[in-house]
């Protein structure tokens, strides 16, 4: 969990306006059940994410998308 971050057993959940609340100022929410993390509620990124921002930076092979080897798909790769 980040530091902004509280947890909330799902079983006390308190009213969903009261979560955004917290979230609207910052807080991550992380909502558990039997002390294990199942969910989390976090503040929309202020700067939107920019298409094609780094375009022509990085690359990827050219049988990227092909379909895989049958081997593959067995566990034999």
């Amino acid at each position: 969990m980040s530091e902004k971050a509280i947890a909330i057993d799902i079983h006390d959940t308190p009213p969903f306006a009261d979560l955004l609340a917290r979230v609207a100022a910052g807080e991550e929410i992380v909502f558990e059940e039997d002390g294990r993390a199942v969910a989390r509620l976090v503040p929309v990124p202020a700067k939107p994410r920019i298409a094609g921002l780094h375009e022509g930076q990085g690359w990827s092979s050219e049988d990227f998308d092909a379909p895989l080897l049958d081997e593959f798909w067995a566990g034999r790769v």
